[in-house]
């Protein structure tokens, strides 16, 4: 048997859980000022007059104003003098005021209005009649249409140059943060190959890792959990009928948590009893590419070039270069942050360069058709040194959790 599967039930494993989220650090309000003073100076670069910043994860970003997108437009400008004006429908002032992180101006709008109008207002009073209007990259088409067709004077682009630049460089306190949330869901992790055994479900697993994270301190529970057996494991994001585990099965276990809003985000992958010896070859070439990405990311390296070099490795184990099977279909990582996928993408092609601060996976699957897939997902941060796990990657297919 592996070391670390099983011989364990979900009740005793519960009942070592202890809340590890006391001494968890909020952002604080300076740190949301400093923000919007970045996005201002990008804006300034980019000849950008205001930035409009959609409900969501980037409103929350800047202003730390949790609020969800729906059809009615809730968001704020930005402009370039530094000042916030927030748009809200006029009967949910009372309770946007409650969630409200930085204080600025809220205007209104009632139901028959059109806020794109009351845009054109705000632009209007900060003597803004023409030049460029950035617009969040998360909002929907109906929103930019309506802003776009109520302002013709005004040019429109995407804000990604702006925002994503923001939120790629992670700042000390949101390591931390993201930091001790990787540590809960490896815990977890640990916790529930422990409880694997014939016949469990995967409804029985995930179940167990959602009251896990809770006994860890995560209220809200698993962000997200994907478990799989069998030959299930050669789909990155699972099946729609579920195998049982048997004897001698692959295992895959995907799961996160949301801890002040910034996410986990960690792979498994192992065998229930007994690898067979092309799932231990391809476990450690599995286990080698991820290390080749790792090494390959350093500052000033482009994302690009961390997809080729995992690849490169698959290519001379005799697999595909490509995205063909057996081989990697998908590309090696991606940024984690308030978004479970984030920018900066360590995908092929990409120019964007590693800096300090960025936090990505490094997740290069390798899936073989009708038999198995393997992949081993750990994050890492970029530090002025280079790269910095936040895990300790599997450490071998006989004994994958280093005990």
């Amino acid at each position: 048997m592996t070391i670390g599967i099983s011989g364990s039930t979900a009740a005793i494993e519960l009942e070592k859980i202890e809340n590890r989220t006391q001494n968890v650090q909020p952002i604080q309000l300076n740190e949301y000022q400093e923000r919007m003073q970045k996005a201002v100076r990008l804006m300034k670069e980019h000849s950008v007059k205001v930035l409009y910043l959609n409900a969501g994860t980037n409103l929350y970003y800047f202003t730390g104003t949790r609020w969800n997108p729906s059809e009615r437009m809730v968001g704020a400008l930005l402009f370039e003098d530094g000042t916030l004006e927030y748009i809200v429908p006029k009967f949910e002032e009372g309770t946007f005021k409650k969630y409200m992180k930085v204080e600025s101006p809220i205007n209104c709008w009632e139901e028959h209005e059109s806020p794109y109008v009351l845009v054109g207002k705000l632009l209007k009073a900060k003597n803004a009649n023409e030049g460029f209007v950035a617009i969040d990259e998360s909002s929907p088409y109906f929103l930019v249409d309506g802003i776009s067709k109520a302002n013709s004077s005004f040019g429109f682009v995407t804000s990604q140059n702006i925002t994503s630049a923001c939120r790629m460089q992670k700042s000390k306190n949101e390591i931390a943060i993201i930091q001790q949330a990787k540590d809960i869901t490896m815990e977890v992790q640990r916790a529930a190959a422990r409880i694997l055994r014939p016949g469990i479900t995967v409804s029985e697993v995930t179940d167990f890792i959602n009251k896990a994270h809770i006994k860890a301190g995560i209220a809200s529970g698993s962000y997200f959990c994907i478990v799989l057996f069998a030959d299930d494991t050669q789909y990155p994001h699972g099946v729609s009928v579920p195998q049982t585990l048997k004897e001698n099965e692959a295992v895959i276990i995907d799961t996160g948590c949301r801890l002040e809003e910034y996410l986990s985000d960690i792979t498994r992958s192992y065998v229930y009893g007994t690898p067979s010896d092309e799932y231990k070859t391809i476990w450690n070439l599995e286990k080698k590419a991820q290390q080749t990405a790792f090494e390959a990311a350093q500052i000033g390296a482009t994302c690009g070039s961390v997809d080729d070099a995992a690849r490169k490795t698959l290519a001379e184990a005799g697999l595909s270069a490509d995205y063909n099977l057996p081989g990697l279909p998908h590309r090696v990582g991606h940024g984690t942050g308030l978004d479970i996928h984030e920018y900066p993408y360590l995908v092929r092609g990409s120019e964007i360069k590693l800096q300090q601060g960025m936090v990505v996976s490094n997740e290069p699957m390798i899936c073989v058709p009708g038999k198995f897939g393997i992949r081993h997902e750990d994050h890492f941060y970029m530090t002025e040194d280079g790269p910095k796990w936040f895990t300790t990657p599997m450490e071998s297919v006989e004994n994958p959790f280093g005990y």
